[in-house]
Protein backbone atom coordinates (compact mmCIF):
# COMPACT_ATOMS: atom_id res chain seq x y z
CA UNK A 1 0.00 0.00 0.00
CA UNK A 2 2.76 2.27 0.43
CA UNK A 3 3.52 3.26 -3.78
CA UNK A 4 -0.44 3.88 -3.44
CA UNK A 5 -0.23 6.19 -0.85
CA UNK A 6 3.23 7.68 -2.72
CA UNK A 7 1.14 8.14 -6.13
CA UNK A 8 -1.75 9.80 -4.47
CA UNK A 9 0.24 12.63 -2.80
CA UNK A 10 2.53 12.99 -5.81
CA UNK A 11 -1.09 13.55 -7.96
CA UNK A 12 -2.41 15.77 -4.93
CA UNK A 13 1.03 18.00 -5.01
CA UNK A 14 0.26 17.91 -9.04
CA UNK A 15 -3.13 19.17 -8.40
CA UNK A 16 -2.15 22.15 -5.75
CA UNK A 17 0.01 23.70 -8.71
CA UNK A 18 -2.67 23.30 -10.94
CA UNK A 19 -5.45 25.23 -8.99
CA UNK A 20 -2.14 27.95 -8.10
CA UNK A 21 -2.39 31.25 -9.45
CA UNK A 22 -1.21 31.69 -12.79
CA UNK A 23 2.15 34.49 -13.91
CA UNK A 24 0.94 36.73 -16.34
CA UNK A 25 3.42 36.96 -19.49
CA UNK A 26 6.61 39.55 -18.95
CA UNK A 27 7.17 41.80 -21.66
CA UNK A 28 6.48 45.01 -23.58
CA UNK A 29 3.60 45.35 -26.35
CA UNK A 30 2.23 48.00 -28.66
CA UNK A 31 -0.38 48.30 -31.41
CA UNK A 32 -3.07 50.08 -33.22
CA UNK A 33 -6.70 49.97 -34.78
CA UNK A 34 -8.67 51.68 -36.78
CA UNK A 35 -12.39 51.35 -38.46
CA UNK A 36 -13.89 54.08 -39.93
CA UNK A 37 -15.09 55.87 -36.88
CA UNK A 38 -12.15 55.36 -34.33
CA UNK A 39 -8.66 55.26 -34.03
CA UNK A 40 -6.68 53.58 -31.21
CA UNK A 41 -3.02 53.18 -30.34
CA UNK A 42 -1.94 51.24 -27.50
CA UNK A 43 0.84 50.62 -25.32
CA UNK A 44 1.23 47.94 -22.85
CA UNK A 45 3.87 47.44 -20.42
CA UNK A 46 3.62 43.75 -17.64
CA UNK A 47 6.65 43.58 -15.14
CA UNK A 48 8.52 40.79 -13.59
CA UNK A 49 5.98 41.33 -10.52
CA UNK A 50 3.40 41.17 -12.24
CA UNK A 51 2.44 45.13 -12.60
CA UNK A 52 0.27 46.34 -15.76
CA UNK A 53 0.88 49.18 -17.27
CA UNK A 54 -2.00 50.52 -20.07
CA UNK A 55 -2.48 53.56 -22.12
CA UNK A 56 -4.48 53.45 -25.28
CA UNK A 57 -5.29 57.09 -26.65
CA UNK A 58 -7.97 57.70 -29.05
CA UNK A 59 -9.91 59.84 -31.77
CA UNK A 60 -13.56 59.08 -31.86
CA UNK A 61 -13.79 60.75 -35.33
CA UNK A 62 -15.75 59.79 -38.97
CA UNK A 63 -11.98 59.22 -40.34
CA UNK A 64 -14.09 58.26 -43.60
CA UNK A 65 -14.42 62.44 -43.89
CA UNK A 66 -10.23 63.00 -43.77
CA UNK A 67 -8.05 62.22 -46.24
CA UNK A 68 -4.93 59.95 -45.89
CA UNK A 69 -2.64 62.52 -45.28
CA UNK A 70 -4.92 63.97 -42.46
CA UNK A 71 -5.52 60.12 -40.97
CA UNK A 72 -1.88 60.13 -40.98
CA UNK A 73 -1.13 63.28 -39.15
CA UNK A 74 -3.66 61.92 -36.88
CA UNK A 75 -2.00 58.67 -35.91
CA UNK A 76 1.01 60.95 -35.35
CA UNK A 77 -0.38 63.02 -32.62
CA UNK A 78 -2.24 59.93 -30.89
CA UNK A 79 1.51 58.28 -31.23
CA UNK A 80 3.02 61.02 -30.27
CA UNK A 81 0.69 61.69 -26.98
CA UNK A 82 1.28 58.04 -26.27
CA UNK A 83 4.76 58.65 -26.11
CA UNK A 84 4.94 62.16 -23.68
CA UNK A 85 2.22 60.74 -21.66
CA UNK A 86 3.91 56.87 -21.21
CA UNK A 87 6.42 58.28 -17.97
CA UNK A 88 3.37 59.11 -15.97
CA UNK A 89 1.09 55.95 -16.46
CA UNK A 90 0.64 54.10 -13.54
CA UNK A 91 -0.42 50.36 -12.66
CA UNK A 92 -3.51 49.09 -12.85
CA UNK A 93 -5.46 46.71 -10.36
CA UNK A 94 -5.91 43.95 -12.85
CA UNK A 95 -6.48 40.08 -11.93
CA UNK A 96 -5.25 37.48 -14.59
CA UNK A 97 -6.85 34.09 -15.01
CA UNK A 98 -4.14 32.59 -16.81
CA UNK A 99 -6.18 33.58 -20.25
CA UNK A 100 -7.62 37.55 -19.27
CA UNK A 101 -7.05 39.89 -17.22
CA UNK A 102 -10.31 41.59 -15.17
CA UNK A 103 -10.90 44.15 -12.79
CA UNK A 104 -10.67 43.25 -9.12
CA UNK A 105 -13.79 41.23 -9.32
CA UNK A 106 -15.01 42.58 -12.41
CA UNK A 107 -16.39 40.02 -15.69
CA UNK A 108 -15.29 42.18 -18.46
CA UNK A 109 -11.93 41.43 -20.21
CA UNK A 110 -9.26 44.11 -20.26
CA UNK A 111 -6.96 42.35 -21.57
CA UNK A 112 -6.23 39.17 -23.66
CA UNK A 113 -3.85 36.67 -23.65
CA UNK A 114 -3.49 33.73 -26.26
CA UNK A 115 -0.21 31.40 -23.78
CA UNK A 116 0.31 29.21 -27.11
CA UNK A 117 0.57 31.66 -30.03
CA UNK A 118 2.36 34.12 -27.91
CA UNK A 119 -0.48 36.69 -28.38
CA UNK A 120 -1.82 39.99 -26.59
CA UNK A 121 -4.79 41.79 -26.93
CA UNK A 122 -6.36 44.82 -25.11
CA UNK A 123 -10.03 45.00 -25.22
CA UNK A 124 -11.09 48.89 -25.50
CA UNK A 125 -14.19 49.93 -24.01
CA UNK A 126 -15.84 53.57 -25.35
CA UNK A 127 -19.04 54.60 -24.36
CA UNK A 128 -22.14 52.47 -25.77
CA UNK A 129 -20.01 51.36 -28.56
CA UNK A 130 -19.37 47.49 -29.04
CA UNK A 131 -15.86 46.38 -27.00
CA UNK A 132 -12.66 46.44 -29.97
CA UNK A 133 -9.94 44.44 -29.91
CA UNK A 134 -6.74 46.09 -30.38
CA UNK A 135 -4.11 43.18 -31.20
CA UNK A 136 -0.73 43.93 -29.56
CA UNK A 137 3.03 43.21 -31.00
CA UNK A 138 5.55 42.15 -28.50
CA UNK A 139 8.46 44.98 -28.62
CA UNK A 140 12.24 44.70 -27.07
CA UNK A 141 10.93 48.76 -26.50
CA UNK A 142 8.91 51.30 -27.35
CA UNK A 143 9.10 53.24 -30.56
CA UNK A 144 9.92 56.50 -29.44
CA UNK A 145 7.58 57.86 -31.56
CA UNK A 146 4.54 55.48 -30.25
Amino acid sequence: MRPFSIIVAMLGIVLLGACSNPRPPVGRWQGAYEDPSLVVVARLEINAAGAVRVSAPNAMIDVTQMSKQELADLRKRLDAGLAQSWSSVGPLPLEFDGHAFHKPGGVAPQLEWNGAQKKMTLVFYSGNRQSVHVPLDLVADFDSDS
